[in-house]
């Protein structure tokens, strides 16, 4: 189970830097329009605020990188700590701002931190 944890984590921090940096450097490209769904003037007029919750993205990333690479107990206090925290902001944008949000950032963030919980115990 250790093993599926590491890999779940992996990935949740491979999610969240592909979020990042399609929020920070892509948002007004069509890729970054696609991943959005805004038109060109919709995606100019949020620019700013999506780097700045791209860059959010990537501290989330950054901390599940540092609980994958630090040694226990460090390692295990981040991973709950950060995961918590993907899976709130994933609850919170579900509610408040799209509800796919659920299931792309609450749902493997919640999954890997099940699996680290289990590994622990």
């Amino acid at each position: 189970m250790p093993l599926t944890a590491d890999i779940l984590v992996a990935l949740v921090a491979l999610l969240h830097a592909y979020i990042l940096v399609m929020e920070m450097f892509l948002w007004e490209k069509d890729t970054g329009r696609r991943f959005s769904g805004f038109d060109a003037a919709m995606a100019r007029d949020t620019a700013v605020l999506a780097a700045n919750q791209g860059l959010y993205n990537g501290f989330l990333a950054a901390g599940l990188v540092w609980g994958l690479v630090a040694d226990d107990p460090i390692a295990f206090r981040v991973r709950v700590f950060f995961l918590s925290c993907v899976v709130v902001a994933g609850l919170y944008g579900a509610a408040t701002a799209n509800r796919r949000i659920l299931f792309a950032q609450a749902l493997p963030g919640a999954l890997a931190l099940s699996a680290v919980l289990v590994a622990h115990y």
